[in-house]
């Protein structure tokens, strides 16, 4: 009996070892383990080593399992922003993953948006050849999709490049474009893979909308209840798809962003670029295009003007010394009137009110003379460049109709070079300009403007820092308004 056991133990003991339970182990894992799977499915790329590998592929398991959770709301994030250095494989990885989903639930359906037909239809292929590729008899450490999830196949006569199912399903996969359309189908999963081309796209306000145009109206709005959504991207801009999502739904996205050198200056994987490699592109590649693609730092904020503002919660009206405005007025039509108003404590400016708008004056007008009034205002001096000065006449009418006789209005011709005002002064205005918290929330498009300027290269709008200037100029005593407008002002209002 005794040598019956042992027998029976060495057979198990050389069963468990044998070529095809190993095999059937693996499989298992693959199954379970989206990383074991990447493993097996090509061993060439993805490699144990590579510990980069296991924080995506694990991210990209928990969030499609609902183990992403935000700590502060308790729900599962439902958009995965990968913010990674070219050649790291995250547009590989995630066609690789659709295909592990498809083997979890071949219920799943897949909207692929690429930055252009060509790319998106290159995902697709991908993804379906993936699928369609077949075990080499008599191999056992080579896999395919089907090694795993042999109830994934490809529907005869339904697979097109761009739009193909899989057997017993309709509509699949839909892979399209930010120029392209989505009709017909619903996604339970939404991949956008890199949409900004260069940096001449990432300072491109048309471009970027486009792309959220088409997030919202267009891609979000075929997306199913519970629909998960991964956004592939390198950083390129503060305002880019990632940013402005993270920006609207900072609660619903979860970021996962690599630097391709740690902060020692190493290589995060020296099997897939060295050091040397790596520190040879910083030399040689533009500094903004290095530290968009490398380091995920938006070329906006690498060469803004304004690092960032202090701020107030709450502020005692009481103790300013002085509460002033400064309007810069839209002169000419692709301008933006900007308007600021703040109270002085201790030479600091306390920003109470942002008012920036590209509307006509028969709007800003009213809306300015009511600002004004609702924030104290007690001097307000507007720039009158190119015989503007019947806007800040109509300001001083309008006061008077609502009996407001503690605002002065002054207005003045500011002859000095615009750029050069906003550079000599960004810093001390970084440092002695507060803002309300929120301020971002509160004025997004000045907020936008603001910090979004660049120090060197053109600007699409000049508005947002120029009424700043303004106001620090105003509060310094390096502007003033005209006496005799002084005295003229204060008469028609009655003082």
């Amino acid at each position: 009996m005794n040598g019956f056991v042992t027998d029976f133990k060495k057979y198990i003991n050389k069963d468990s070892s044998s070529p095809d339970h190993i095999r059937r182990d693996k499989i298992k894992r693959g199954q379970d383990y989206f990383r074991e799977y990447c493993n097996l499915i090509n061993p060439g790329f993805f490699k144990p080593g590579r510990v980069y590998q296991d924080v995506i592929c694990n991210s990209l398991q928990d969030f499609y399992e609902n183990k992403l959770v935000n700590p502060e709301t308790g729900e599962p994030y439902d958009i995965l922003i990968l913010n990674l250095p070219p050649g790291f494989g995250k547009s590989y990885t995630a066609s690789v993953f659709a295909t592990w989903i498809y083997g979890k639930n071949t219920k799943n359906q897949v909207i692929e948006v690429s930055y252009n037909q060509s790319l998106s239809i290159q995902f697709s292929k991908t993804v379906r050849d993936l699928i369609q590729d077949e075990e080499i008899g008599g191999d056992d450490d080579y896999f395919v999709v089907n090694s795993f999830f042999p109830h994934v196949k490809i529907k005869y006569g339904d697979a097109a490049m761009e739009r193909w199912s899989l057997e017993g399903y309709y509509n699949s996969y839909l892979a399209t474009s930010f120029d392209g359309s989505i009709t017909g189908m619903r996604g339970s999963i939404g991949i956008i893979d890199d949409p900004i081309k260069n940096a001449k796209e990432a300072l491109n306000e048309r471009v970027k909308e486009a792309h959220w145009d088409f997030y919202k109206n267009t891609f979000y709005s075929r997306m199913l209840d519970g629909a998960k959504q991964i956004i592939i991207q390198t950083r390129w801009a503060t305002d880019d798809l990632t940013g402005r999502l993270f920006q609207e739904y900072p609660e619903r996205c979860f970021v996962l962003s690599m630097k391709a050198l740690d902060e020692a200056g190493i290589s995060i994987c020296e099997d897939l670029y060295s050091t040397k490699n790596l520190l040879s592109k910083k030399a040689t590649l533009d500094e903004s295009f290095w530290l968009a693609n490398y380091e995920q730092t938006p070329i906006d904020i690498q060469g803004a003007l304004y690092s960032g503002f202090k701020t107030y919660d709450v502020i005692d009206a009481d103790k300013f010394e002085r509460i002033i405005n400064y309007t810069d007025t839209a002169d000419e039509g692709a301008d933006f009137l900007g308007s600021i108003s703040a109270g002085m404590i201790d030479s600091y400016l306390y920003v109470t009110d942002i008012y920036y708008t590209d509307e006509a004056m028969e709007i800003t007008e009213p809306e300015l003379t009511r600002r004004l009034t609702l924030h104290n205002a007690r001097e307000s001096l507007i720039e009158s460049n190119n015989g503007e000065r019947g806007f800040a006449r109509n300001i001083i009418k309008r006061l008077k109709q609502i009996r407001n006789r503690r605002c002065t209005v002054t207005w003045f011709h500011q002859s000095k070079p615009k750029k050069t005002r906003i550079l000599v002064n960004a810093s001390n205005i970084c440092e002695r300009v507060i803002m309300p918290e929120g301020w971002d929330k509160k004025y997004p498009a000045f907020f936008k403007a603001l910090m979004s300027f660049q120090r060197k290269g053109k600007n699409a709008h000049d508005d947002a820092p120029d009424t700043l200037t303004g106001l620090f100029e105003f509060a310094t005593g390096e502007v003033k308004g005209r006496k005799k407008a002084r005295v003229l002002n204060r008469k028609k209002l009655g003082l």
